[in-house]
Parts: C-alpha cells; structure tokens; sequence
C-alpha cells in the first residue's frame, strides 16, 4: 500500500506537521528526507531496510558517499541532499552558539561541539575562543593528529587567542575510539596550555573530551 493510501495520521509528513518531528520514528524522519521508495516498497518500508543495512540512523548519516550509494533509492543526488542537510544543522548550532553565551549554556555548548567533532575518524583539537563576557568570538580546529593523538602546541595556541583579543577558551578535542575517558596525556597538555594561557590573563575555561555518546568535562571534574 502507498503511503498515500495510510490514513492521514499515520503519514510521516502529516505526523509530523500535527505532532511535531520529535514524535517521528527514526524511520519516517529518513522517508520523509527519501521522499519515495522504490518498487514494490513505501519510502518508509525503504527506510526501514537501510536502517537494518546500516545499523542505526547515525552509521547511515555519517557514512562516506561510496557506502552510501550502495542501496536500492539512494545516490549521489540523496548524498549531497543529506551533506547540505547536516551542514545547515551545523551552521543553525554555530549561530545559536554565537548569539548566547557560552558559559551558561553548557548544554548549547556541548552539542555543538560534538557535532564537530564526534565522528571525525582521526584526533581533532579546537578551541572556542570568548570575549570577557564569554561569548563566542570564533570556533577554531587547531590541530589535526593520528587517530591516537594529536600535537598541541601551547605557543600557537597563545598566539590565536591574542589574535582574536580572547579572554577565555573552551577547549575539545575528540577520541577517535569514541571513549571519552581523558588520558594522562590530555591532562598534561591541559595544564600546560592554562599555565602558557595565565601569563597574559587568558581564563581556560574547559576542556571537553568528546567521545562516543559521552562527554567527559575537565571543569566538571575539577581539574581546571
């Protein structure tokens, strides 16, 4: 039966126009961005299926263009659809990021780093940089690394935060193996970077480790 022929209520695109996105099942969010099946297959029983094939809702998002097209309805027109898709989620966390304040949105802060660092398959090292009323001058990767680790050198750190007349950093850094736990290693960078920070007043407020649905907060943990 065509998803024409369900009742109204139970169409993803009416559901959720009545209801609102979050009463959707992961399934009818991805039929309504496929927005047909194919032969023989409503857009929600194709969605149904790939999420079987890729395992959960995320594997298929994060997937490379090659994984990707793989499937029965989907493409490269589907996978540029979908890498806009989540480059606006991107920029609409960047700009709601830039007109709070960082501090007291640790939640806000949080989910936007994550969605920048999270699925990175290799160590990224960024920094918020802050004004003295801790908002949000400019996000910055600053050092890229293997999958086990990343080089993080105090000197240029310094330099971009006095660049950007910062008062105050945020930093995160992600863990490709997706536990969050910090290693001795990140601890020691992190110390010489708030000591190297110091001697001009530059606050290092956190330091965020992201890994695979946790984050684990140096602040939190009373380490800063």
């Amino acid at each position: 039966m065509a998803i024409t022929d369900w009742p109204a209520h139970e169409r993803p695109r009416e559901k959720l126009l009545e209801q609102g996105a979050d009463a959707l099942s992961d399934a009818e969010l991805l039929a309504i961005f496929l927005r047909t099946g194919v032969k023989g297959k409503s857009a929600v029983d194709l969605a149904r299926e790939l999420l079987v094939d890729f395992g959960s809702l995320r594997a298929l998002l994060t997937a490379d263009q090659s994984r990707f097209c793989q499937p029965m309805g989907l493409g490269s027109a589907k996978y540029a659809q979908l890498q806009a898709v989540l480059e606006m989620a991107r920029r609409h966390l960047a700009e709601q990021l830039q007109k709070g304040d960082a501090l007291t949105s640790p939640e806000l802060t949080r989910r936007y780093l994550a969605t920048q660092l999270r699925d990175r398959d290799h160590e990224v090292f960024a920094a918020l940089f802050l004004d003295n009323q801790n908002r949000v001058i400019r996000y910055e990767e600053l050092f890229r690394g293997t999958i086990d680790a990343a080089a993080v050198y105090p000197r240029e750190v310094l330099k971009q935060a006095l660049a950007h007349g910062a008062a105050a950093l945020i930093f995160a850094h992600n863990h490709p193996s997706g536990v969050a736990e910090p290693s001795r290693a990140d601890r020691h960078i992190t110390d010489r970077l708030q000591q190297a920070l110091g001697l001009v007043d530059i606050r290092v407020l956190d330091h965020l480790v992201i890994g695979d649905g946790e984050i684990v907060s140096f602040a939190e943990r009373g380490w800063l």
